[in-house]
């Protein structure tokens, strides 16, 4: 279940994140448009198979029996009668059409793109934790959640895109990119702190759950040591962007790690979606 989510939720943000960012880092140049275009069309795929996957593994769960997971009208009572299924047959639909449509000659359509990627990403937001609450705080804790997958997202496809690019300039200025990538992150930064305390707040009803080396806190602890990181390699490459054309196989390397470190925040949340969080008293 774990991996499922992981392999879930990496591939979502990173298809909306991706699509948010091409028009802010490269306007209107198609110099990317294909290498994405392939890109995109394996993770929407793999978003696909790992939602199915998701639903047959809670179906599962809830039967206490892995055959059920194939008994269609298990399959209909989960998808049917508890919150989870009635999300999750939207978002399987949604990511169905984002497949087709990236087959069909639509594809070069970015707002329909980017509008189905972004109603993808919010039928994630009422998954796991974020449906724990009821009434108008359960509904906030929801809107928080959303807010929080689309800097995730947004930082998290940005930074595959600008790999992209990295890994093939085709004589593009990579300064004013960087630099425009930055001016975005700043903001996208800020959305996924605030938004991330606000939950561990509402979840734990404290600011830091207790004790720290343990369950919940723990691997909250390794989420938010890595994103450290991650602020620490962008602030780095940002206070160097002016000789960034000299260096520019350190600074693919340092973004590959950003990358890296940002998927690997992804699956301890992952992780953390799966266990009940530590309630304050």
């Amino acid at each position: 279940m774990v991996l499922c989510r992981f392999l879930h939720f990496t591939v979502v943000l990173m298809l909306f994140g991706a699509w948010v960012f091409k028009p802010l880092l490269l306007g209107r140049s198609n110099a990317f448009d294909q290498p994405l275009l392939r890109v995109t069309r394996l993770l929407a795929a793999v978003a696909l198979l790992s939602g199915v996957g998701w639903l047959l593994l809670i179906t599962a769960s809830m039967a206490g029996s892995w055959d059920a997971a194939f008994d269609p009208s298990t399959l209909g009572l989960v998808l049917g009668s508890t919150f989870f299924g009635q999300v999750w047959r939207w978002h399987l639909l949604l990511n169905a059409l984002l497949v087709a449509l990236l087959l069909t000659p639509w594809r070069s359509c970015a707002p329909l793109r980017l509008g189905l990627a972004s109603l993808l990403l919010a039928t994630l937001a009422p998954v796991g934790h974020g449906a724990m609450l009821d009434g108008l705080q359960g509904q906030l804790l929801i809107l928080n959640q959303l807010v929080h997958l689309t800097c995730v997202g947004s930082w998290l496809g940005g930074l595959m895109l600008l790999v992209m690019i990295l890994r093939q300039p085709a004589g593009l200025a990579i300064n004013p990119i960087l630099r425009r990538f930055s001016a975005v992150g700043y903001g996208v930064v800020a959305g996924l702190l605030i938004t991330g305390l606000i939950n561990v707040r509402v979840l734990t009803g404290q600011f830091w759950p207790t004790p720290l080396l343990s369950g919940f806190a723990l691997i909250l602890l390794i989420k938010v040591m890595l994103v450290a990181v991650m602020l620490g390699l962008a602030l780095f490459n940002r206070l160097r962007v002016k000789d960034c054309e000299q260096r520019l196989a350190t600074l693919r390397l340092s973004v590959i790690i950003e990358w890296l470190l940002g998927i690997g925040a992804v699956a301890a949340v992952s992780l953390l979606g799966t266990m009940p969080p530590m309630i304050a008293g």
